[in-house]
């Protein structure tokens, strides 16, 4: 079964990346994908990533397992200073564990990007640094990645997340692609 993996999102469960992250994965599952996230929650319990150490706690472990065994990555992040949060960093340090698996890092796998932002300019850089991190993984980015403007929202009203059309792009994107990377002929060389 096609198996995407949700990650991202802030500290408080109500913030708009998180929001975003939820809404865009409840889209994939609508789409008959079978769906996990890592949010804000289980991604502060993670300790610094260290390459050296010979244990990982629990929660590190299958934040990497999952890694390893998904068909599809979303990962949505709020920009901070025009890039992704620490928090987000070190968990996709973590897929520096699959480096010597016979699926190298993200390869093969389709990435779909969420940027969330007050401001065009730090949503676009943070989108920008999210494709380069998902290149230098071996990842799929998809074509489309959805900013999310928080600020051009009228007397600061929290936006309906729900009505933008952009995460079920998104969902849409990394389902399919996913889906075609699964085929027989596409592991077949075909």
């Amino acid at each position: 079964m096609t198996t995407i993996l949700g990650i991202g999102g802030t500290i408080s469960p109500t913030s708009s990346s998180d929001t975003a992250i939820r809404i865009t994965l409840g889209r994939a599952a609508a789409l008959g994908a079978k769906t996990r996230l890592f949010a804000g929650a289980e991604l502060k319990l993670l300790p610094m990533y260290d390459p050296t150490a010979t244990h990982r706690t629990n929660e590190a472990t299958e934040l990497v397992e999952a890694f390893r065994t998904c068909s599809g990555v979303i990962i949505s992040s709020a920009a901070y200073h025009g890039s992704i949060s620490g928090m987000l960093k070190n968990a996709l340090d973590y897929i520096e564990d699959l480096s010597r698996d016979d699926r190298v890092y993200l390869s093969g796998v389709p990435v779909g990007l969420i940027s969330v932002a007050k401001g065009w300019q730090a949503g676009v850089n943070n989108l920008a640094t999210l494709r380069m991190i998902v290149h230098s993984l071996r990842g799929w980015p998809t074509p489309y990645g959805a900013v999310i403007n928080t600020a051009t929202q009228p007397n600061e009203v929290p936006q309906d997340l729900s009505l933008n059309d952009g995460l079920g792009i998104v969902a849409g994107e990394v389902v399919q692609a996913a889906r075609m990377f699964e085929s027989p002929l596409a592991k077949a060389g075909a």
